[in-house]
């Protein structure tokens, strides 16, 4: 029986800056820090990479949780620009906020890019915008019922 979402997981090329972003500016606390050094045949089973190392980091925010993966093995190919939300894959993650226009604002002068200020939608607002990898993040300000 399946129970629910527990978390999702990224991947990044930088862990510090990455919990740099998620808990200076997001505000996420680090529930536990975790990983693997190369020839380790479970880890390797686990994520189909063969010789695989990494540090890894869970994070909590609320009642939510992200993982924050960073191999130093196998090397990976550097990414090529923020990849689009159309692609194939994960598109987004999505933190409820209040106040939309003022976390719009604080992200935004901590450095955070967003595609375009918040936007009025039938149950409040909502943006795109990416932490330091490209990712996406949505914020989401639900201020009625829709």
């Amino acid at each position: 029986m399946l129970i629910g979402f527990h978390h999702a997981a990224i991947c990044t090329q930088d862990l510090e800056r990455c919990l740099d972003f998620y808990t200076g500016v997001i505000g996420c606390e680090i529930v536990h820090r975790f990983g693997w050094e190369a020839v380790s045949a479970e880890a390797d089973a686990i994520t189909g990479l063969s010789g695989s190392a990494a540090r890894a980091v869970m994070l909590r925010l609320g009642d939510s949780f992200l993982e924050v993966f960073s191999f130093s093995a196998p090397a990976a190919d550097a990414p090529a620009g923020d990849r689009p939300v159309n692609a194939p894959g994960i598109t987004h993650i999505c933190l409820q906020v209040q106040d939309i226009h003022a976390e719009y604002e604080r992200l935004s002068a901590a450095g955070m890019r967003f595609h375009c200020p918040p936007q009025a939608q039938d149950s409040g607002f909502v943006t795109y915008g990416r932490d330091p990898d490209g990712n996406v993040i949505e914020l989401l300000e639900f201020v009625r019922e829709g």
